[in-house]
């Protein structure tokens, strides 16, 4: 009894054997974690003074500058902007859980989320109480507002996905994370840059990294994920595919949304949407580099790690 006993005793404490105290600390650190994650998420747009676009179908002629307060572009124009806008709360809170690596993870993740829903979600009401109220009424107000709250939920959802995927303990799970928001990144900080330096007023050096960006972060990444196991190959395929068809669905919404599609036929607009994703995703559409850029880094990353990995065994 007494050797079981010392047992008992010599036995680590497990995450559910925590005090409760630091259970509250480490649910207080990950809803921080959401809270300051989720609001640089934001950050890109709150910056510009975070008016609300021009709509088609707002109920009275203003001026740009006489638009309300709204704390998300909303905007037929700005959907790719509210992805990445999102998406990226959400990584950056999975990256911070990921680093700090706590013994409770499932419960600091979900608090982590809880902390970026609570951002986004407080946005979006607020955004879209700004929007219907402004709008005209008739039913393409309602299909208008209820597409764009559609394409919200969506990238909130989006953003969570990432959050869950990176904060992971697995690499190829992080890493498929990281592939699946380095294009949304990418347009992020394009919107950094085109606020800081003004519409239109991007340095050619700056438009090339804009370009190149995403194709960097895959390729870092799949070079930390590696290769071993075989399984992995799995994540380099979904990476690399997302990197070509990601940019071709950005293209073709910002393209497509742009044209006014209330005043469009629907066979049209669906003729539209083929031929576009067809210029888009083939030879011309230029995502063969960006593909073949992450490839090279991949696999070179990938190599140096292997090879250290044989050296570290002799």
């Amino acid at each position: 009894m007494s050797h079981l006993n010392h047992n008992q005793a010599a036995r680590p404490a497990s995450g559910a054997e925590m005090p409760p105290h630091a259970i509250g600390k480490d649910v207080a650190l990950a809803l921080l974690i959401g809270l300051l994650a989720g609001l640089p998420g934001l950050a890109p747009w709150l910056v510009t003074g975070a008016q609300l676009p021009l709509q088609n179908l707002w109920g009275a002629e203003v001026l740009p500058q006489q638009m309300p307060l709204s704390l998300l572009p909303l905007s037929q124009y700005e959907l790719t902007t509210l992805v990445a806008l999102m998406t990226v709360g959400g990584a950056a809170a999975g990256l911070a859980v990921r680093l700090w690596s706590p013994a409770r993870r499932r419960l600091v993740v979900w608090c982590a989320a809880g902390g970026v829903l609570a951002v986004q979600a407080t946005a979006t009401v607020q955004a879209f109480s700004v929007l219907d109220a402004g709008l005209a009424g008739g039913a393409m107000s309602g299909v208008y507002f209820a597409g764009l709250l559609a394409g919200v939920i969506a990238a909130i959802v989006a953003g969570l996905v990432a959050l869950l995927l990176i904060a992971a303990k697995s690499r190829a799970l992080t890493a498929l994370g990281i592939g699946l928001i380095a294009v949304p990144f990418g347009s992020w900080v394009g919107e950094w840059a085109g606020n800081l330096a003004g519409a239109g007023n991007l340095s050619a050096p700056v438009l090339t990294l804009l370009r190149w960006l995403p194709a960097v972060l895959v390729g870092a990444a799949l070079a930390w994920c590696g290769l071993r196991p075989a399984r992995r190959a799995f994540v380099w395929l979904v990476n690399l595919a997302a990197l070509w068809v990601v940019p071709a669905l950005f293209i073709s919404v910002n393209y497509v949304l742009g044209t006014r599609l209330p005043e469009r036929d629907p066979q049209e607009l669906a003729l539209m949407i083929r031929q576009i994703l067809t210029a888009t995703l083939g030879p011309d559409g230029g995502a063969g580099p960006t593909v073949l850029l992450a490839l090279a880094i991949a696999l070179a990353g990938a190599a140096v790690g292997e090879f250290a990995r044989r050296r570290r065994r002799r």
